[in-house]
């Protein structure tokens, strides 16, 4: 990696940087310059809520850093997933972040800093210092959610050292955007920083465009040697067009699937100015950090966030048919606003205690969460045309360029229209010990008591459903040192999902009178120091979804908790520096997730959508000398079905980027990075068997990066 100044910093070094500040010593200030981080990470705080080698967590973690998203010119959490094993990309409908990890779905599983990040948008990079991915559930640790997986944002903070980085990027679309990473010491004892972002939004898919600006302000302030205290505000202003792909070609069963409709990679299946998701969020956040000692470590973080969100779109509801002689495809529309509040408290007390050979690393917490969510969904409806149902959806013939009717949207009697009002009181109490026998086994065990409560106004039919859930969530591991480099681990975790869904919309009184359900993960793990700078990480696991919602076979107007879901894989990952020039990031999965046991969605046997039996990854950078470099990547996705239906699929595919890199200055650098090189016309994601997004052609990206 090329070196540049003290903008970038290693992340060990950042941590000791920024722990100096906290202790307030001037004699143990940490100046660093001109070293890059690579792709490999070390610890992680995520995963355990305590400092801890990634290498003795027994659990499979994949850590996307700055350095990686950097090179490859990421912009949104899509992006980088993409380069997770296990991990696959929803469509989203088009304006939010959707995941599937280890066959899972989910668009509420995020976190920011360990806390809570569940609205739906879109999440930017531009403050994040790298993004974890935590497979398998994680309620010990995170609460309700998380049965595939979670993905955290670890953010930005201040530091001692003062710096300023700017960057600005254009790709060939007109896409572009400008940033800005700014450090300033106050004083000794205090430290202000300011990331900030506006992007332009454009693509090859006609009508698109939009743009976002967010701003994140934060300081640190050290009172003595053992207090830290860090506060930060980030306004996010995002606006853009709603894009949700393109149609089947046809009608497909289950003996023969459809596919997506091919010949129409830029043809937008929506009505221009209509199709728009418009989100606002200012969040405050809090962290204090308190040393009793040096065993005795008192954190506690609060985070309240104000979230404001309309979306409407027209988008495809049927395969391309023929309706008078004419090839047509069927739209609907509607509009959905949501506000949230989040009020989230986190406290965590870490005592380190040894005892002879044996030593313990305690984790005792308290969790609060306060979440207020008001939603609608009003439909549309066409005034004119090929018009069914009531105007409710009509069909279009089937051009370059579509033509749709103009929308109304009705909010009157029996048209559709929801209005729900949601309050959520989470209350958790957890306790965890991670025990060293000697320099080769380690056992981690915990167990986190939740008490879920959630009231669901529905203001239409004047009507109110609420649920009280109290759980327990335990979590049990051990990891075998053989060797120093290698670490083979075993391990067993619970979460659960409310049957609310993960965003609380859907309770009735149905779902208020059923138990939540639960996912059971086994896990088998290898990861290996093949050299201290380059990391191998493998593991097998079974997740079991159960208490999935099913019609009991004996009485169809009743509804039972029989349902089963299966996911199992094999997930292998490398990442680090093969020798300083060399940095590489590749993974491999394969994996199966079925229904074992009927649902009320599909039967038993069918297929989870969007789990493909293979993925594979491969990025790397070799620098040929102090001033160039060159990178190159394949991704490849076997092929996958689209719904639960099983009745369309999404092609596999291989993707081809590249990129070259340009040491200018001591303090400009340059790259360029090229996205499906080989201009591969394929399909990358979907969120239902008509909504499935074509991938872009040939896209360069210019990026120049300056800093002082």
């Amino acid at each position: 990696m090329f070196s540049f100044g003290v903008i970038a910093v290693p992340a060990a070094a950042q941590a000791q940087d920024q722990l100096a500040l906290a202790q307030g010593s001037p004699s143990q200030t940490i100046i660093v310059t001109g070293v890059r981080d690579g792709y490999q990470a070390d610890t992680t705080s995520t995963a355990t809520r305590t400092p801890t080698e990634l290498n003795d967590v027994p659990q499979s973690v994949s850590v996307i850093t700055e350095a990686q998203i950097d090179d490859q010119a990421m912009r949104s959490i899509a992006d980088v997933l993409r380069y997770v094993p296990g991990a696959v990309i929803s469509q989203g409908e088009g304006h939010r972040d959707q995941i599937i990890l280890r066959g899972n779905n989910s668009t509420a599983d995020f976190f920011v800093d360990g806390l809570r990040d569940d609205v739906q948008y879109y999440r930017g990079l531009y403050n994040a210092e790298r993004i974890e991915v935590l497979k398998g559930p994680n309620a010990m640790i995170f609460g309700r959610g998380g049965g595939g997986g979670i993905v955290n944002r670890v953010t930005k903070r201040p530091g001692a050292n003062a710096f300023i980085s700017s960057s600005g990027s254009a790709d060939t679309y007109g896409a572009w955007y400008v940033d800005t990473d700014i450090n300033q010491p106050i004083s000794g004892s205090a430290s202000a920083r300011l990331n900030a972002v506006y992007e332009e939004f454009s693509s090859n898919r006609d009508f698109y465009d939009g743009r976002r600006f967010a701003i994140n302000p934060t300081v640190a302030l050290s009172l003595g040697a053992t207090t830290r205290i860090d506060l930060g505000f980030e306004y996010n202003n995002d606006k853009r067009t709603i894009d949700r792909g393109v149609p089947s070609a046809t009608q497909g069963s289950l003996t023969s699937p459809s596919r997506p409709l091919t010949g129409f990679r830029d043809t937008f299946f929506g009505v221009p100015g209509f199709n728009v998701s418009d989100f606002e969020a200012k969040v405050l956040s809090g962290r204090i950090e308190h040393r009793f000692g040096d065993n005795l470590i008192l954190t506690s973080r609060v985070l309240y966030g104000d979230y404001d969100k309309l979306y409407r779109n027209a988008f495809a509801v049927t395969p391309v048919t023929l309706r008078g002689g004419v090839q047509s495809v069927g739209l609907e529309a509607y509009s959905d606003p949501t506000t949230r509040k989040n009020l989230l408290n986190q406290n965590d007390l870490v005592w380190t205690v040894t005892t002879g050979p044996v030593r313990h690393v305690l984790l005792a917490g308290f969790e609060f969460g306060d979440q207020r969510t008001r939603n609608q969904r009003i439909n549309g409806f066409f005034e004119s045309g090929d018009i069914v149902n009531g105007g409710r959806r009509v069909f279009v013939g089937l051009a370059d360029r579509i033509t749709v009717p103009p929308v109304t949207l009705r909010t009157t009697a029996n048209t559709g229209y929801r209005s729900i009002r949601a309050n959520t009181d989470a209350t958790a109490f957890y306790v965890q010990d991670q025990i060293s026998i000697g320099e080769h086994v380690d056992v981690i065990g915990g167990v986190r008591r939740d008490r879920f409560k959630l009231r669901v106004d529905d203001l239409v039919a004047g009507q109110s459903y609420s649920r009280t859930d109290t759980l327990w969530s335990p979590r049990l591991g051990v990891v075998l040192k053989p060797a120093q480099p290698v670490s083979i681990y075993a391990s067993y975790s619970r979460s659960f999902l409310p049957q609310s869904g993960d965003q609380f919309s859907s309770l009735d009184i149905t779902s208020a009178a059923l138990e939540p359900e639960k996912f059971d993960n086994y896990e088998l793990g290898l990861k290996w120091d093949i050299l201290p700078t380059l990391n191998l990480t493998a593991a097998v696991y079974r997740l079991d979804r159960t208490n999935t919602r099913a019609t009991d076979p004996n009485d169809a107007t009743r509804t039972v908790l029989t349902g089963a879901q299966r996911s199992k894989g094999l997930e292998i990952g490398l990442s680090g520096a093969i020798t300083p020039q060399w940095q590489v990031s590749a993974g491999y999965a394969l994996q199966d997730a079925k229904i074992r046991k009927s649902t009320s969605a599909a039967p038993a046997g069918r297929e989870v959508p969007l789990v493909p039996k293979q993925q594979a990854s491969l990025w790397t950078r070799y620098d040929f000398t102090p001033r160039f470099g060159a990178g190159v990547g394949v991704y490849h996705q076997s092929k996958s079905f689209t719904s639960i239906s099983n009745t369309a699929v999404l092609p596999a595919f291989t993707r081809v980027d590249a990129a070259a890199f340009f040491k200018l200055t001591p303090n400009i650098e340059a790259q360029i990075n090229v996205e499906n090189l080989l201009d591969s016309n394929y399909f990358s994601s979907a969120y239902n068997d008509n909504n499935i997004m074509p991938g872009a052609p040939t896209t360069a990206r210019a990026t120049i990066r300056m800093s002082f």
